[in-house]
C-alpha cells in the first residue's frame, strides 16, 4: 500500500525525548541535520520507510472531542504543510508534546526524527508526508576491517539496527479535512499500558472505515462469534467450528461483495444462530464506535491477511493435528467405552 521507490528524504530534525516519569528530560536540536553524501539518506530511508511497505490499515487523526484543531499532530501537520519553512519550528512542537504524553515508566527514551518527505506512495498516490519515527532500543554490532597483514575487530555500543523501526508514522498531505491519511508502525514494548501511548495518546488515530477494515473486521468478528459465542447458546464440537470458518473464508474467497443476508444464509444457515451473530456484530460496532456496512466491497488484501489467524487444525491432546479444508461430514467423534478416550473417524478416498 505504502512504495517510496520515487520517494526522496526531503528534510530531518532529529531530537531526543527522555521519560518524566523517570525524571529524565527532553533534548532539541538548532537546526535541520546535513547530510553530507547520498549514502545516509538512502539508509535511513530503508530505515524509515520499508517497514511500511506491510502496513494496510489507515488511519485519521483524530480528536475526542470531534474538533480536529485541537489534535496536535494535525495541528502541526498543517503548519508544515502549509509552509515548509516552518518544519524545525514544528519538529520542536511535535517532540515537546510527545515528552508530555510519555510519562508511563516503562515507556523508553529515545531519538525522535522529524521528516519531510516527497513523493511517498500511498495508495499509488505519490504526495508530500510528514513522518515521525523514535528509535528505543539499541543494540552493539561488530566490524572487521583490513589491517596490516590481517584483520582488526572492533565494536560500536548502543547502535540503531536500521531493519528494527521501534516506532513510526507517515502523515500523507491528502484528506487534511478528515485528518489526513496516516499509517502507523508500533513494536510495543513495556506492556499494554506503555505501549497504548503512540497511537492513542500522541497521534489520537482512528482507523480509516473503507473495504479492507470493513471486510477485515467482519471476519474478525465472525472468527470471535464462532470460537467464543456459539458455545454459550449451542452445542457444538470443534470440528462443527473450524466448518463454519471454513465456510467464511470460502465465501470471502469466491465473492467480489459482502452481503449480510446472502452471508448468513449460506454460511451459518440457522436462524437463531443467525440472529445472534448479528447481535454480536451490533454490540461490536457500538463498542468500539465502528459501524459496518450490511454491503460492502471486499479487500482480497484483507481476506489475505485473516487468512493466516483463520485456524482449520483440530489439535487432539499431543498426539494428532487433524487439518479441516472441506466437508465436515467426512469426520465424525465418538466415544470409545473400553478405552475410555474420545475418537475422531475421518473417511477419504486415496492418501497423498
Amino acid at each position: 500500500m505504502v512504495t517510496f521507490f520515487e520517494a526522496s528524504l526531503d528534510t530531518i530534525s532529529v531530537h531526543h525525548v527522555g521519560n518524566q516519569a523517570l525524571n529524565e528530560l527532553y533534548s532539541l536540536s538548532d537546526r535541520p541535520i546535513t547530510l553530507k553524501d547520498d549514502i545516509i539518506p538512502n539508509l535511513l530511508m530503508q530505515y524509515f520507510l520499508k517497514p511500511f511497505e506491510k502496513a494496510n490499515e489507515v488511519y485519521h487523526l483524530t480528536h475526542s472531542s470531534g474538533d480536529l484543531s485541537l489534535n496536535e499532530l494535525h495541528h502541526f501537520a498543517t503548519q508544515v504543510f502549509d509552509d515548509k519553512e516552518k518544519f524545525h519550528e514544528a519538529s520542536e512542537q511535535i517532540a515537546k508534546h510527545l515528552f508530555k504524553v510519555a510519562n508511563h515508566p516503562n515507556i523508553k527514551g529515545g531519538e525522535l526524527y522529524v521528516v519531510y518527505f516527497n513523493q511517498v506512495q500511498i495508495e499509488g498516490n505519490p504526495l508530500d508526508a510528514i513522518g515521525i519515527f523514535k528509535s528505543e532500543n539499541k543494540e552493539t554490532y561488530l566490524k572487521v576491517y583490513p589491517d596490516t597483514g590481517g584483520f582488526q575487530v572492533d565494536y560500536e555500543q548502543d547502535a540503531i539496527n536500521i531493519n528494527k523501526l521501534d516506532k513510526g508514522v507517515l502523515i500523507f498531505n491528502i484528506e487534511k479535512e478528515n485528518g489526513y491519511k496516516v499509517v502507523v508502525v508500533d513494536k510495543t514494548n513495556g506492556g499494554q499500558d506503555a505501549a497504548i501511548y503512540w497511537k492513542d495518546q500522541f497521534l489520537q488515530l482512528k482507523i480509516r472505515n473503507d473495504s479492507f477494515n470493513q471486510t477485515s473486521n467482519t471476519l474478525g468478528i465472525y472468527k470471535n462469534f464462532v470460537t467464543q459465542k456459539l458455545d454459550d447458546e449451542f452445542e457444538m464440537s470443534k470440528a462443527d467450528k473450524i466448518d463454519l470458518l471454513n465456510r467464511s473464508m470460502k465465501y470471502f474467497k469466491e465473492k467480489d461483495t459482502f452481503d449480510m443476508d446472502e452471508f448468513t444464509g449460506e454460511v451459518i444457515g440457522n436462524e437463531k444462530a443467525i440472529e445472534s451473530f448479528k447481535n454480536f456484530k451490533s454490540q461490536y460496532e457500538q463498542e468500539f464506535d465502528t459501524p459496518i456496512a450490511d454491503t460492502f466491497e471486499i479487500s482480497d488484501n484483507a481476506v489475505k491477511k485473516q487468512a493466516r489467524v483463520y485456524k482449520s487444525v483440530l489439535k487432539l491432546d499431543k498426539n494428532f493435528h487433524i487439518y479441516i479444508h472441506g466437508d465436515n461430514k467426512l469426520i465424525e467423534k465418538g466415544f470409545d467405552d473400553d478405552k475410555h478416550m474420545n475418537y475422531y473417524k475421518v473417511y477419504f478416498k486415496e492418501e497423498a
